[in-house]
């Protein structure tokens, strides 16, 4: 998050900035369209795009019905393998663990490849502190970091960036001017990071899924760095969130199927690494100790949580994001927490035990559902975001202004009298702020809404009003429409009178 934003202190105050910050939106909007197109292309070549949805479903639901069971499956085998597997419940606890091996190893730098479990445990700061150098090597990651900024989305940490101001960012780096050209600029990366992995003591790697039944886990990436990470340094620490567990070999066929079409419209990631272990005695590479973090922080909490359990079923593609038009127009820096977008507006409130802090940020949404048209395994993110509004007004955290405007709808909309009566007011009231059939005053409840868009005038007539000559018009010209047609009209006008007539009579 930049200076800028990180001055606001809610929701509506960062999407302000974002809102008038042209060249952010353009440049979220393009990407985002890029990907959604990418995503659109690759799910109708596979053809059974739907059905595999509800597999992978089918999948995350079964494992985190029984997450315990396939935790400690895990466990055991990565154990076997060689591996140290720590739990930690809290942030604070995964923190602590990461700084004490980077201290046994007297550690004075670490490279890491893209974890968004990294940037929720604000780990690089926390290396920062004991004196450990964190490299990011994800070059978007990395660009973000020189930036000194956060990033705004899941799969594009740098998404709200162009090559011009990237190449300002590393021409700073690199001492000289670099020109903004994409192939010069990833030389120059590359080759920096070069000497950072050869010089790394430690390597971190996020986890995309962890294979129950043989304690492995994969990564997918397309830039090699996160190989790099695995192998060069001599130890590997790999922070993996306790849900991003599935059973089997045979699962991640379907994973593999939907996280890459879904987050950038490929078939396949470029690199997909299977880790069991350190390095054994015939292998060629690895690291010679290897440290697996499961992480809790606040996860468990949505276990047996009708509402919210299924939130644990995301694989982290970012299609959602891609798809919310609330996000593609304010960028994720908005939202305020490390995710961003439908998932984001969710995830954060139940890893955060300051749920207050973070009432706002469900009201980031159009409640469209386009979310959960484009989610991979089908998690229902709008209805979640309803009951998280639900419960902060349970809670007594609503806003007093719009409890009292939600009881004035009630009473108006619960009356059919009464609506008549309001809606006539509005007609006379409204000649003062109309011009040429819309109302553009920014006085009061109009104010941020006609900032960004124009609401229409009541019109002279509401369809109540006109429906009676509609009627007539109907029953003028049903002896030229088709007889079907026509008798169905019949049927629905003798149903008109006779519930008036009941009406009289009740």
């Amino acid at each position: 998050m930049n200076t800028a934003e990180s001055k606001a202190h809610s929701v509506k105050e960062r999407a302000g900035y974002a809102l008038n910050n042209e060249f952010l939106r353009n440049a979220v909007k393009f990407t985002t369209e890029r990907l959604r197109l990418g995503k659109k292309l690759a799910s109708e070549e596979h053809g059974n795009w739907d059905e595999w949805r509800e597999r992978g479903r089918q999948i995350r639901l079964h494992t985190i019905a029984h997450l315990d069971y396939y935790l400690n499956e895990f466990a055991e085998q990565a154990r076997a393998n060689g591996a140290h597997v720590h739990f930690a419940e809290t942030a604070e606890e995964a923190v602590a663990l990461s700084l004490q091996i980077a201290e046994h190893k007297s550690a004075k730098s670490v490279v890491k490849s893209k974890s968004m479990v990294s940037e929720e445990l604000h780990l690089n700061k926390a290396l920062d502190s004991i004196g450990v150098e964190a490299v990011e090597t994800d070059l978007g990651e990395y660009i973000i970091q020189l930036a000194d900024e956060t990033p705004s989305h899941i799969i594009i940490p740098a998404i709200h960036k162009n090559r011009y101001q990237i190449a300002e960012l590393l021409s700073e780096e690199a001492g000289e001017t670099l020109p903004p050209d994409t192939a010069i600029m990833a030389g120059f990366v590359r080759m920096k990071l070069r000497e950072k992995f050869l010089e790394a003591d430690i390597g971190m790697t996020g986890c995309n899924f962890a294979i129950a039944e043989t304690g492995s886990m994969v990564l997918f990436e397309n830039e090699g760095n996160a190989r790099m990470v695995t192998t060069v340094p001599k130890t590997q620490i790999t922070l993996m969130g306790m849900e991003r567990i599935i059973p089997s070999w045979a699962d991640l066929e379907v994973m593999a199927t939907l996280l890459p079409r879904s987050a950038t419209g490929q078939k396949l990631t470029v690199y997909m690494s299977g880790i069991s272990g350190p390095k054994r005695e015939l292998d060629a590479d690895g690291p010679d100790e290897m440290h697996i973090i499961i992480i809790d922080n606040g996860r468990s909490l949505q276990l047996g949580d009708p509402e919210f359990q299924e939130l644990l079923n995301c694989i982290r593609c970012g299609a959602c994001l891609n798809a919310c038009p609330v996000y593609r127009h304010i960028g994720g820096h908005a939202y305020g927490g490390t995710y961003s977008g439908p998932i984001g507006a969710v995830l954060t409130p139940a890893l955060n035990k300051n749920v207050a802090e973070w009432d706002d940020i469900a009201n980031a949404s159009s409640l469209c559902g386009a979310c959960y048209e484009a989610c991979p395994v089908k998690i229902p993110l709008h209805d979640m975001l309803v009951s998280l509004r639900r419960r902060k007004i349970e809670a007594g955290r609503g806003d007093k202004l719009e409890a009292m405007g939600m009881k004035g709808f009630s009473a108006i909309m619960g009356n059919a009298k009464r609506y008549r009566s309001v809606v006539s007011l509005g007609k006379w009231g409204q000649k003062f702020v109309v011009r040429n059939g819309e109302i553009r005053t920014r006085i009061g409840p109009l104010k941020g809404w006609n900032s960004y868009r124009v609401t229409p005038s009541l019109p002279k007539q509401s369809f109540r009003d006109r429906w009676p000559e509609m009627e007539r018009d109907i029953r003028r010209t049903s002896g030229q429409m088709e007889p079907e047609i026509a008798n169905r009209l019949k049927e629905r006008l003798q149903q008109q009178k006779s519930r008036k007539g009941e009406d009289s009579h009740g």
